[in-house]
Parts: structure tokens; sequence; C-alpha cells
């Protein structure tokens, strides 16, 4: 995002030694991913608690510097005008465009917005974090000698598949439980993102349902998403189509493959959120190499 959601909460980094990782944090647990094992583990989240969960991971790695990823469990997205305002009013203005989006107060809110690259319906994707959350989290962190370097969302972590890679590709995230995100990346940039409905269960629908009628109607969304963002986003066609998600999602890559020119894979992962967190990692790495 543009504007990193901590921005306002820097004065409370210190440095020291850094051990990266990249986390994923959801309503049940939060996911670790370190670099040089290659591997991720996860500890259990009870409520909020945020203080427990890093002292548990300071138990194992000592001041360790973190980029998070959350799930959709801990924010809201909502695509509105993006008003016509100077920068610095630009907030001000937000609040007033989603406050009758959100299904909270908007005081309460801690807000972020990014624009999609090369976008022509002068549209912003406005980011909405509760903010007593926020705090509770850098607040444990500071506590325990956790360095976070920004937070990011699902829709943005995804922007690092294929990040070196010129051409776009369409990626499909699903965990258990949600519905099905549908991303379109190109070299670390997020083209367009959407929700599809109907599909929360898709990682326990039968080869048979697969083959019946599954495949055939999620092939259908994909085929609309990918006629938007040729026509109305006016860009070149997606040159793969990814999978990350669990259930029968070989065969599924199989029927999809059938009805489209682009090759179809599956990203290997042992679960979802092993992905991401590594993802989260990538995005910490990718700033870290950026020209300050």
């Amino acid at each position: 995002m543009e504007n990193s959601l901590l921005s306002k909460f820097a004065f409370w980094q210190t440095k020291h030694d850094r051990v990266d990782l990249g986390v994923y944090l959801n309503a049940a647990a939060v996911t670790f991913f370190k670099r040089d094992s290659g591997t991720s583990f996860s500890l259990p989240l009870s409520g909020d608690d945020w203080s427990g969960v890093f002292e548990a991971l300071t138990d194992k790695i000592p001041a360790p510097h973190l980029q998070l990823v959350l799930s959709e469990d801990f924010y809201q997205l909502m695509v509105v005008d993006k008003p016509m305002v100077e920068p610095e009013e630009m907030h001000q203005a937000l609040i007033w465009s989603i406050k009758d989006m959100v299904s909270e107060s908007v005081e309460s809110l801690h807000l972020d917005y990014f624009e999609l690259p090369e976008s022509t319906n002068n549209k912003v994707t406005v980011v909405a974090v509760n903010r007593a959350m926020l705090q509770a989290l850098v607040k444990a962190a500071d506590k325990h000698d956790v360095t976070i370097a920004g937070i990011s969302i699902e829709e943005m972590a995804i922007s690092n598949y294929g990040a070196e890679d010129k051409l776009a590709h369409m990626v499909l995230c699903h965990k258990p439980g949600s519905e099905l995100l549908l991303t379109v990346v190109k070299q670390g940039q997020l083209y367009m993102q959407r929700r599809i409905r109907g599909f929360s269960q898709i990682d326990r629908v039968s080869s048979q349902d697969l083959k019946l009628n599954v495949a055939d109607n999620l092939s259908l969304e994909l085929q609309r998403s990918m006629d938007y963002f040729e026509s109305q986003l006016r860009q070149a066609p997606v040159a793969s189509i990814a999978l990350l998600m669990g259930g029968e999602c070989q065969m599924l890559a199989q029927l999809l493959s059938k009805n489209f020119d682009q090759a179809v894979e599956v990203i290997a992962c042992d679960q979802v959120q092993d992905k991401l967190a590594q993802w989260a990692l990538a995005e910490l790495e990718r700033q870290t190499e950026e020209p300050a």
C-alpha cells in the first residue's frame, strides 16, 4: 500500500540485529516463515492476546523483525470514488466516503488506501482496520522487543507471486470457509482483485462434482474477470492461472486448463497460510532491496 498502516507508529521502533520473518495473521493462529530454514510454524491466537503470541515467538527467536499480512478477519476492503482533494485532506475525505459502508464507527477505524496501477476509473481501494486492534498489536510487539516493519493485506501479499515477471498472472486463493479471492498481479503490483461468491467450500468439493459443474461455473467467473482485465483495464491477456488452495486442486487445474489457453498451475504449499507468510517475507525483502 502507498501508506504503511504503521506509519503513524514509527516512534516505537528500535534498532537491533535483524531476524526477518514473514507473518500471516488470522483469527485463530499466527503463521511465521523464516527464509534460512525455508519452513513455517504457527502459534495459536486466543482472542486478542498478541502479547502471548509474541512472548512465545521471542522464546524461539529473540528480537524478530516482522512483515505482517492480515487475513480478511481483520479488515474491510471498499472501492470508492477518489475524492478530489489535496493529499493531506484525503484521510478525512475517505471517512465520509466509507461511513455508510463499514460495520463499525469510522472513529474506531484506521484507514489506508491504494490505487491500482494504470487505472482509468478514478477509484481508490480503502482498507479499514480496527484501530484498537492495531494499537494493541503494536503495544504487545514493543513490550517483547518485536519490530514490525509493516502491515499488509491478503490481496497485496499475493502481488509477490511472479514479482519479477513482466507478464500478468491470475491467482485464485482460497482458505477454508472463506470466499474465493481472485487477483491479477504483474511485476509485484496488484492490478485487479475480487471475491467470488459461491465457492467458499471449494476445498471440500469432490472430483466428481468438480467435473459435473463446479469447474465450468468457476471458468465462467474467470472469463468475466479476464474480459474486464483486457477490455476495461486495456491489458494483455494473463499469461497463466495459479491456484493456491486445498482439496482436489490438481483435478481442478486439469479441468480449468481445458477451458483456457493459459497454463493452469497449482502453487505448492502444505497450507495456504504458509505461502501467505512466505509472500509477506518476500515483500519485506523487496522493500529492503529497493533504493531509498
